[in-house]
């Protein structure tokens, strides 16, 4: 089941101001995407319309119908998916004192966090909530409501995350979990690591799971083999999927331990999210990637997320795919569409999402990165344009501007600034990086 079902949502004529428009059906909108380039080094036009790629056609090919966005000089890439944040706590790093857990404050938080990862180019977030505590249901509450208003612009998915499940203090969180699941969270989750009987947590979160249909996200460092042994014999044959990160601690196990259990986790279909960004709060281990290599040679499906973002965990959290991607090519030895791919069809086959190419039929779920290359786009992906539903949803857009000087001058390099000025950081021929 995916992590969100289509919702109505309004929509209009996105023109190359990237502005949403006014209100209006979705099926009576259509953007042309003009110039961009595509991995395979093809330049093309990219027509949209009902919340899908209608036609690919090479560059000056394709007649817009509607508005059109310019996208010379730019990557096209199916959009990015983020499906590992904690919206709740996101941000509250910024505040002085103790976070609160108000609903009209954790609505605030994971309505700006969003809003960030969304303009990253995440047009899918699933999150991981806390229940019971001290936040009760209010985190849940807050994140679902936050959730219904940015319908249309990214879709957010909550994960119920209880603290104990088992023995005495553990039957009323079993029993928020199943409120939580009843008031619209469409994931179980938690962490079992944290809970005096990590095999009966299991146990009951699965339980729960099968009950609703609703998939499984489960915190774990994963450094003990004999219990993810048990949990994938445990988790094979649920439907529609497990997942399990941010694994760190495989990394630590002897290469053949790890390997073993790597082969358990592809034989019962266990997705493997890991957090090259940084750890959260449940499962803290600063520094520690799960092998995603190995992982991989496995045939584990290795997605990865952008854990904390700006709480406690991770002060600096930055929330973007891209970085993320950066980090698996530049510390973990994945090629550049290894690395994108654990951040975009990954991510989105982890959140039982439909899978995009730019290719005619699928969805208009895209971002567009300044760049030739995909490369360079993990290296330098400054400015950037989303598209949400066949729609521009966000835009950012970045200028470099450099003092004149006799080298550039003298090896031609390419000058980026604005062009009106003579002062320092004042150069001809501005374009956006």
């Amino acid at each position: 089941m995916p992590d969100s079902q289509p919702q109505p949502h309004s929509s209009g004529s996105s023109g190359s101001s990237g502005s949403s428009g006014s209100s209006g059906d979705a099926d009576a909108t259509s953007l042309l995407l003009c110039g961009a380039r595509l991995t395979d080094g093809r330049t093309v036009d990219v027509r949209l319309g009902s919340g899908r790629i209608e036609a690919v056609g090479t560059a000056g090919s394709l007649t817009a119908l509607s508005a059109r966005v310019d996208l010379e000089g730019y990557l096209l890439l199916p959009a990015a998916a983020e499906p590992h944040a904690h919206s709740d706590t996101a941000l509250s790093a910024d505040t002085d004192g103790p976070a609160s857990y108000e609903l009209a404050d954790v609505q605030r938080r994971t309505t700006e966090a969003a809003l960030l990862q969304l303009g990253h180019g995440a047009t899918a977030l699933r999150s991981h909530v806390r229940i019971g505590d001290v936040p009760g249901l209010t985190s849940m509450e807050a994140v679902l409501q936050a959730r219904r208003s940015l319908r249309g612009l990214v879709d957010l998915t909550a994960v119920a995350v209880p603290r104990l499940l088992t023995g005495a203090a553990g039957a009323d969180g079993l029993a928020i979990l199943r409120d939580a699941v009843k008031m619209g969270a469409s994931v179980v989750g938690g962490c079992p690591d944290l809970d005096p009987d990590p095999t009966g947590y299991v146990e009951a979160v699965l339980e729960v799971a099968a009950e609703h249909g609703c998939p499984v996200d489960l915190h774990t460092d994963g450094s003990d083999p004999a219990r993810l042994g048990r949990l994938a014999a445990m988790a094979g044959g649920l439907r529609p999927g497990v997942t399990i990160g941010p694994c760190g601690g495989l990394g630590r196990l002897p290469s053949d331990v790890a390997a073993r259990t790597a082969e358990q986790l592809a034989a019962a279909g266990v997705t493997v999210v890991c957090l090259p960004q940084g750890g959260c709060g449940s499962v803290d281990r600063r520094g520690a990637v799960a092998p995603v290599r190995l992982l991989r040679a496995a045939g584990v499906r290795v997605a990865a997320g952008s854990g904390a973002m700006r709480d406690v965990s991770n002060p600096v959290g930055r929330g973007d795919p891209l970085e993320a991607a950066y980090l698996l090519a530049s510390r973990c030895g994945l090629r550049p569409h290894e690395a994108y791919g654990a951040v975009s069809a990954a991510a989105r086959a982890a959140m039982g999402l439909p899978q995009v190419r730019v290719e005619a039929g699928f969805p208009a779920e895209l971002l567009a990165v300044r760049g030739d290359r995909l490369a360079g786009a993990l290296s330098l992906a400054y400015s950037r344009i989303v598209v949400h539903r066949g729609r521009v949803v966000a835009r950012t857009s970045a200028v470099r501007e450099y003092c004149d000087s006799a080298a550039s001058v003298a090896l031609d390099l390419p000058r980026q600034g604005r062009s009106n000025g003579t002062g320092p950081g004042r150069a001809k021929g501005a374009e956006p990086s």
